[in-house]
């Protein structure tokens, strides 16, 4: 974890999650203290996490927790007094948010800051596989749509055509998917 946005419209409250957080190792710790302010960070930094003491001086929080869990993949924590917990929890944790009740202890905060970052840490490895797999998922298309333009152009069969993609990637020492490219601009042109 290397960056924490911090949103709260009280000084001695940031001051008190900033000291919880000190035995993490962080690069840096931002401050808002507005809903606005804190729309401004997200759009000029990447967060690893974000905590929102609830309420804030224009808002409640909810609003700005929605838009961090749409467009960021920072954990999110929203802390706020026990009477609103059920309320806030229900309209934001379908978007993974975790809701604290206020006080919270430095164990119990302690402990969902470390699940936050492993959930982080899982998603971040998933997603990248998932790019892993689409990236496979498209070069098959274009080798499949280039196997077809030499099959019906050259008169080629499905496997002479796949050892000539192939054989070309290797010679030209670039991916199936440039060399299927290539043939795709000669005979879909």
């Amino acid at each position: 974890m290397d960056a924490v946005l911090i949103v709260s419209n009280t000084g001695s409250t940031l001051g008190i999650i900033a000291d919880l957080l000190k035995s993490q190792p962080l690069s840096r710790i931002v401050a808002a203290q507005s809903g606005s302010e804190a729309r401004r960070q997200l759009i000029d930094g990447d967060f690893d996490l974000i905590i929102i003491d609830a309420p804030l001086a224009d808002e409640h929080g909810e609003d700005v927790a929605l838009r961090a869990a749409e467009t960021t993949s920072a954990g999110i924590i929203v802390i706020t007094q026990v009477e609103t917990l059920y309320d806030v929890s229900a309209a934001v944790e379908d978007s993974g948010v975790f809701v604290l009740p206020k006080p919270v202890s430095p164990e119990f905060f302690y402990q969902s800051v470390k699940l936050l970052c492993a959930s982080r840490s899982r998603l971040l490895k998933l997603e990248a596989e998932n790019r892993r797999l689409y990236a496979k998922l498209e070069e098959t298309r274009a080798v499949d749509r280039a196997k077809c333009a030499l099959v019906r152009h050259r008169g080629m069969t499905e496997p002479q055509a796949h050892r000539y993609i192939e054989k070309q990637s290797m010679d030209a020492r670039q991916s199936k998917t440039v060399t299927a490219e290539n043939i795709l601009r000669v005979y879909e042109a």
